[in-house]
């Protein structure tokens, strides 16, 4: 199953639970959410490494070549 179909489900049946209509508008809104984060979730996890990366270069090098003085590490 897609993550879109998935989505979809969960967001029907959240929808569904609180009983004041049907599940369809909810089902609209999880395929949406589910979209959205096909996009941004890996967009997220790829700043999050890289910045992890750049802080530990940064760190390494310090150590390695010292720091300047008066320049935090």
């Amino acid at each position: 199953m897609g993550a879109t179909t998935i989505g979809a489900l969960i967001g029907g049946a959240i929808d569904s639970m609180s009983g004041d209509d049907g599940a369809a508008d909810g089902a609209i809104k999880g395929a949406i959410v589910a979209n959205v984060l096909k996009v941004t979730l890996p967009l997220v996890v790829t700043y999050a490494v890289g910045w992890a990366v750049l802080r530990g270069a940064t760190e390494l090098k310090a150590k390695v070549f010292g720091g300047i003085q008066g320049e935090k590490a």
